[in-house]
């Protein structure tokens, strides 16, 4: 089961990467760049194919890809160079793999929208008991709730989101209630104590459902990828202001294992057709993340060379190509550096 666990990661993870780098080729093919070599994976290579100008191959490590494009990394007279291109045209190149991934993201949401029993809304359609304590400090059947803690709610997610950082099992809602805006300054809720003494809290109501059509897939879909882009930027920011630490990342290995509790699902009485279902929707939150990960102004990452073509564009000359390397490299060396650490994290985690 391991090796099936792993084999699922790989194909995964090939998706995303073949999804990203197409998005490089096909923008820099529009443009007329010259590509030397598409890439899927890292390392060393274990074979090739392709007999024009552009060499295709699979490497060993499946972390990552390239698409080397003539130019890219030094000067090149070649007027199909990368180089040589005027730096709107690079800017796009350089973000094309990190929308395909976004793209892609979306386009998967609303296929596992689709097939999913029916749509979660965020109107309360009724309480567990009539003493349910939200309905006592103020929440009603009807109310649509479009704000927590102050925080915009796209989706059902994003109440559930505040539920999972709660502290004190308080919340100030603002809900739509007969077509008027209304804040609800104390929502309280009952809590809970597991055995290794952490808390919890009692959702004591349930929400209307919609039906699947053409009209609420797509509204929901495009819900849910705003909720989860910004769950991915907040998780960033509580990262930064050390509410998560290093020990919450995860890297190849803790995605693994991630995928295999999907997967190994089956095996504790989930429907085939619901684990699959469930591997997509991991799917969409690894490809959303990967895209603005890859757009983040981090040395070696697309976004710090989208931000040295930007700075470019505004200075109307170009950045030194030995500075700007150089800083390209000390980032990637920091970023495998970090990738081993969460590795061997993710190991210890496993033992």
């Amino acid at each position: 089961m391991t090796v099936i666990y792993i084999l699922v990661a790989i194909l995964v993870f090939g998706v995303i990467i073949i999804i990203h780098e197409t998005g490089h080729f096909i923008a820099a093919k529009s443009f007329g760049v010259k590509v030397n070599e598409f890439s899927i994976g890292m390392g060393p290579r274990l074979f090739g194919w392709g007999k024009g100008e552009t060499a295709y191959s699979l490497r060993l490590l499946p972390i990552g890809g390239f698409v080397s494009m003539e130019g890219e990394d030094d000067a090149s007279p070649d007027p199909r160079a990368f180089g040589q291109k005027p730096a709107w045209q690079r800017l796009i190149i350089i973000c094309a793999g990190a929308f395909m991934n976004l793209v892609l993201g979306f386009i998967v949401l609303v296929v596992v929208t689709s097939f999913s029993g029916g749509i979660t809304t965020t109107e309360v359609a009724g309480f567990f008991e009539d003493t349910a304590p939200s309905h006592q400090s103020g929440l009603e059947v009807g109310d649509k709730i479009i704000k927590v803690n102050g925080m915009r709610v796209f989706c059902d997610a994003d109440i559930s989101y505040q539920f999972q950082i709660d502290e004190d099992r308080t919340f100030e809602m603002t809900v739509i209630r007969g077509g008027e805006k209304l804040v609800l300054p104390e929502v309280t809720f009952d809590g809970t104590v597991s055995e290794d003494g952490g808390s919890g809290l009692v959702i004591d109501f349930y929400v209307v459902g919609e039906k699947v059509n053409p009209f609420t897939v797509l509204s929901y879909s495009g819900r849910k990828f705003v909720s989860v882009g910004r769950m991915i930027w907040l998780s960033l920011f509580d990262l930064i202001r050390g509410r998560f630490t290093i020990n919450d990342l995860s890297g190849p290995v803790g995605i693994v294992g991630a995928i295999g509790d999907v997967v190994g699902s089956t095996a504790k009485g989930v429907a085939f057709g619901e684990m699959i279902l469930n591997l997509m929707s991991f799917v969409v939150f690894i490809t959303i993340n990967v895209g603005i990960f890859n757009l983040l102004p981090i040395p070696a990452l697309d976004g710090a060379r989208a931000f040295f073509i930007i700075v470019e564009m505004i200075r109307r000359k170009p950045i030194d190509p030995r500075r700007e390397g150089l800083v390209h490299f000390v980032g990637l060396v920091l970023l495998f550096g970090l990738m081993a650490v969460v590795t061997v994290l993710d190991i210890i985690k496993l033992i």
